[in-house]
């Protein structure tokens, strides 16, 4: 058996419902089946699986057909998940950082990172939603630079106890965060679908979880610049994998995503019920390992 062609991860289904990305079977499936795909993902070494966050979206067919409806609450869908598996890591692909205080998501998903046994990656993104951000009552144009000081101080209170942070929009210091992640350094992942979401990712986290973005131009970002050492790319093949009915394909897929600079293949297929998804995932764990 050779090393395997990459790491691979899923975007869980069912969690979310955006349209074209979503199977018919999802659309009324349970947690009991969310579970099965978590567990079956957890048994077969997948490195990752992912829950988004928004909090209410505007009614109406234009944010729907671009965004969907369907957003399951990532601390309470990743913490029954942590109950259901074992070494599977598990990502909030990605929380909007205006939405939240520093320490808020320290608190709630250090808690996450303890009852998981350290298996939190923390997702994170400045947003774009005017309207969200408008209904929480949280400042939207300076988003940018708000959510560059609020990844400084989750880097400085994630894993202690007695955070200490002075930023421009975020200051802090003689309070006790109990618990806090167990990991001594929880990656911190960056969203977004800019050249500028890469950027803050390269100065202030430790990888890049892009959405939208074509994979040729995703490559074409990462050649521009310097990537740091163990820094994480998750990047989605360029077409749905088949490994199933096409096994060969979906091989040169996961090939031509790593050589566009991911580290991670975000594998995603067509599905036509629970049972298929999961025989899906079986066959392309096994051949990224023959």
């Amino acid at each position: 058996m050779s090393d395997p062609i990459a790491k691979l991860s899923i975007a869980s289904p069912i969690v979310t419902s955006v349209p074209g990305m979503n199977a018919d079977w999802e659309k009324d499936a349970s947690i009991e089946e969310l579970a099965q795909v978590a567990e079956a993902a957890d048994r077969l070494g997948y490195h990752h699986l992912t829950c988004s966050e928004h909090v209410a979206l505007p009614a109406g067919d234009g944010e729907q057909a671009r965004r969907g409806s369907r957003y399951w609450d990532p601390l309470a869908t990743l913490g029954y998940l942590a109950a259901r598996t074992r070494r599977i890591r598990l990502v909030t692909n990605v929380l909007v950082l205006g939405y939240h205080h520093p320490l808020e998501i320290a608190k709630r998903y250090g808690t996450l990172d303890v009852v998981s046994n350290g298996r939190l990656i923390l997702g994170v993104g400045v947003g774009s939603l005017k309207e969200e951000f408008d209904l929480l009552g949280v400042p939207f144009e300076d988003r940018g630079p708000r959510g560059d000081d609020a990844l400084r101080a989750l880097r400085a209170s994630l894993s202690r106890t007695e955070p200490e942070y002075h930023g421009e929009f975020y200051s802090f210091g003689g309070m006790v965060v109990d618990p806090c992640a167990i990991q001594e350094h929880v990656p911190i992942w960056v969203g977004g679908r800019t050249l500028r979401s890469l950027r803050r990712a390269i100065n202030l986290a430790d990888g890049w979880t892009p959405f939208g973005v074509p994979l040729k131009q995703a490559g074409d970002w990462l050649a521009r610049e310097t990537i740091p050492p163990s820094f994480d790319v998750v990047l989605a093949p360029s077409s749905r994998l088949d490994p199933i009915g096409n096994p060969e394909r979906s091989r040169e897929l996961i090939a031509d995503t790593v050589a566009h600079g991911a580290t991670i293949v975000n594998a995603n297929f067509a599905s036509t019920s629970l049972q298929h998804y999961l025989e899906n995932l079986q066959a392309l764990a096994e051949l990224n390992t023959t």
